[in-house]
């Protein structure tokens, strides 16, 4: 275990490290974006969603050897034969903390096409990586709450309407699009709040996912399914980037996703009851290998 004043140290070198090779990326991915967005010809979209897609790939490999040169966790991986970087992959996890993007990026990137959030409209205002996010064609979503709706019923559809224009773009290039379907980060307290039925997992929130399938019109067939466990604890980011996480084992799990699972969330109660009851069952899943790793952990 490193001194604490080493750990201070290496934190500060990777934070640094962090921003630098951002800002470094950052760069050319405007440059490129904004050219894709003047330049129609079919043939230059072709080379400079490539051009973007490298960008990306580089931004997250960079962050990879930083995290390996500083702490090196071991980060055990099970279940990522057989993905591409040809096919279009919805994705999800559990959320524990700010540490599991890091780790989606680090195992799958290079696996399959790099990882685009649904981000809501605020979020395009964050320093750097809002511009990044942009620049990436990440969809920017504006959901609206049911008591405007109620208010304003001619708004409704028209928060699916502007994500489907958004995600027109990704109809001829493939993608992966990323959800925690707990929709924050999970803490005892939440999980006391929610008296969730789950031990390891707050109760999972399926409309955001609905909403994303039924966005991309079922060009979203294949479901990842990431479960990450650190077996000494949940880490901050500091602890991750200052090299206090020794170990972290992440699962992943692939399965078709049948067109029944594609519709309208919002308007079709059937649908919305099958639907979450097959999120239900990922998450009644999820749970017991979270409980068999901790398990695991404990015999060792």
């Amino acid at each position: 275990m490193l001194s604490i004043f080493t750990q201070k140290v290496a934190g500060a070198i990777a934070f640094i490290s962090y921003l630098l090779n951002t800002i470094f990326w950052l760069i050319p991915i405007v440059i490129f974006s904004l050219l894709k967005s003047i330049i129609p010809l079919p043939i230059a979209q072709k080379v400079l969603n490539h051009l973007l897609d490298g960008c990306a790939s580089n931004w997250i490999s960079v962050n990879g050897i930083t995290q390996k040169l500083i702490g090196n966790p071991d980060i055990q991986v099970n279940g990522v034969e057989g993905l591409s970087l040809n096919k279009w992959y919805m994705v999800i996890s559990n959320h524990q903390s700010w540490v599991d993007i890091l780790v989606l990026q680090r195992v799958l990137n290079g696996k399959i096409p790099f990882l685009k959030f649904f981000l809501k409209k605020e979020l395009i205002f964050v320093p750097f990586l809002g511009l990044a996010w942009w620049a990436l064609d990440f969809p920017f979503m504006k959901r609206y709450s049911k008591k405007f709706l109620a208010k304003n019923p001619h708004m409704r559809g028209k928060d699916i309407e502007t994500t489907k224009k958004a995600c027109a773009k990704f109809k001829h290039k493939p993608v992966s699009v990323m959800n925690f379907v707990e929709g924050t980060r999970f803490t005892q307290n939440k999980h006391s709040q929610q008296a969730s039925t789950f031990t390891h997992l707050l109760k999972p929130k399926a409309g955001g996912m609905a909403f994303a399938l039924d966005a991309m019109d079922g060009q979203l067939d294949t479901l990842v399914n990431v479960t990450i466990y650190y077996p000494q604890g949940i880490p901050t980011f500091w602890q991750f980037i200052s090299g206090q996480v020794q170990q972290i084992q992440v699962q992943v799990n692939t399965k078709d996703i049948s067109p029944d699972h594609i519709g309208d969330y919002s308007s079709d109660k059937a649908f919305q009851a099958n639907f979450q009851q097959w999120v239900n069952a990922l998450w009644i899943n999820k749970d017991k290998e979270l409980e068999e790793l901790k398990q695991a952990q404990v015999n060792d």
